[in-house]
Parts: C-alpha cells; sequence; structure tokens
C-alpha cells in the first residue's frame, strides 16, 4: 500500500499546489466568494486522485477485492499526504511572498461587524476576537493548523464516498465456503 499511497499523495499534493499557487493569481480579480469556490474545485479536483489511488491498489496489489475498511486507510492516507503538501505550499507561500494576504479577509470581516448592528460593546470584543485570530495567524504552527483543516474534511469524504463504491468482497462459492484464488 506505501507505493500507491506514495505515488497517488505526491502527485495529488503537486496537482492540489500548482492549481493552489495558480489560483492565487485570480483571487483578487474574481473576488472572494469566487475565490473560495475555486479553492474548493481545486480540492476535489486534486482529491479525485484518492478514487484512483485505491482502485489501482484494489486491482493491481490485492487482485481486485478491497474491504471499505482497507480502502478508507489507502484513501485517507492519500489525502494526509496531499494536505500535507497543500500546508507546505501554503505556507511557504504566505510567509515569504504574501504576508499580507489575509488582511483583507480579517479586514472584511471587521467591517461585517461593525455594520452588524449590534451594540458597541459586542463590536468592541468582536473586533477584539478578530484581531487576536489575525494575530495568532502569524504564528506558523496555528497557521499550519487552520490550513491543515481546509482541505481535509474534503479528502475524507471523497475517501468515505471512494472506499463504498470501490469496496469489492471475494465471490462466495455455492457451498458458502469463500472461493479459493489459484496462484
Amino acid at each position: 500500500m506505501k507505493k500507491t499511497v506514495l505515488t497517488f499523495g505526491l502527485i495529488a499534493g503537486l496537482i492540489i499546489s500548482v492549481l493552489m499557487d495558480s489560483s492565487l493569481l485570480l483571487a483578487d480579480k474574481i473576488g472572494q466568494g469566487h475565490s473560495m469556490i475555486l479553492g474548493y474545485t481545486i480540492m476535489v479536483a486534486s482529491f479525485l486522485l484518492i478514487y484512483f489511488g485505491i482502485r489501482s491498489y484494489r486491482d493491481n496489489t490485492l487482485g481486485g477485492q478491497i474491504s471499505f475498511g482497507r480502502a478508507f486507510a489507502c484513501g485517507i492516507l492519500i489525502a494526509l499526504i496531499t494536505t500535507v503538501c497543500y500546508v507546505v505550499t501554503w505556507e511557504i507561500l504566505y510567509f515569504n511572498f504574501m504576508p499580507h494576504f489575509m488582511d483583507g479577509y480579517f479586514g472584511a470581516q471587521i467591517a461585517k461587524v461593525q455594520a452588524s448592528g449590534l451594540a458597541p460593546a459586542a463590536i468592541a470584543r468582536k473586533v477584539a476576537e478578530i484581531q487576536q485570530s489575525q494575530q495568532s495567524y502569524q504564528n506558523p504552527l496555528v497557521n499550519a493548523a487552520y490550513t491543515f483543516m481546509e482541505p481535509l474534511p474534503v479528502g475524507l469524504i471523497i475517501t468515505l464516498i471512494s472506499a463504498a463504491v470501490l469496496r469489492r468482497k471475494a465471490p462466495v462459492e455455492p457451498s458458502g465456503a469463500p472461493a479459493t484464488m489459484n496462484a
């Protein structure tokens, strides 16, 4: 399983990293809402390699049979490798080339709270929370943790669907005993 997981995980990681790099060039032009849609579309496209990785492992290594558990293990490992590639790429880009990328996001959150019509004390409290989050985001470990949580749920969903679709049990003999494979 190690070879399949590494191969498909690194290919998906390369795809998600290259597409994320490319999409950041469009972020200002297409707006925040469209940028998020594009980002999650990139994640789904990259994580589709989970399906192909599980199928390859099932067909090429396990003789066409795989349990849900083993398919899930294969898929989630591919998802983890892909997610780590995504996080490493983001950390490099953010801290070396775009340290103020999130300022617009946090600024929009503050403006939204200020326009919410809440009591001044509530607005001040929420603005302080947003500013604390913005400050925390400058810590590479916190930044990596937040970034890790972006693609992983997408990978988990695709892993669950792929494992369910691709699972295949050994055929059962008419006598009720499982079929044996001749070598």
